[in-house]
């Protein structure tokens, strides 16, 4: 069985650091990105996406409504990270699968992580 691949954008480097350390540790691939730009030219897509909103360059909550058009990205789980007080009305209007409030509890990644993971091939 492959390992489920995850694919994470933040500025911030200590997030990426610690989100890949935690997942890592629990069996996934982990890409990462400091502003998510790079999903548009991914040759093979993530089992599952954890955004920041706000990144420099990019908006996280216009790249998750981007995949969500996209026929061959549709169906990828979108998780938004975010300190945004506004951030279930954010990920509501995007399409995300679910938000998580920064600060987060490593508890919510990788529940998250196992409930978008589990139902894919």
């Amino acid at each position: 069985m492959s390992r489920k691949k995850v694919y994470i954008a933040d500025d911030d480097p200590d997030i990426l650091e610690v989100l890949t350390i935690i997942l890592e540790g629990r069996g996934y691939e982990v890409m990462t990105s400091p502003d998510g730009r790079s999903l548009q030219t991914l040759q093979e897509f993530p089992d599952l996406i954890f955004l920041d909103i706000r990144m420099s360059g990019s908006d996280g909550s216009e790249i998750c409504r981007m995949l969500k058009s996209r026929t061959e990205t549709a169906s990828i789980p979108v998780v938004l990270i975010s300190a945004n007080r506004n951030l279930h009305e954010i990920g509501e209007s995007c399409g995300a699968d679910a938000v998580i409030p920064k600060p987060f509890d490593i508890k919510d990644i990788v529940n998250a992580a196992g409930k978008y993971t589990m139902s894919v091939k």
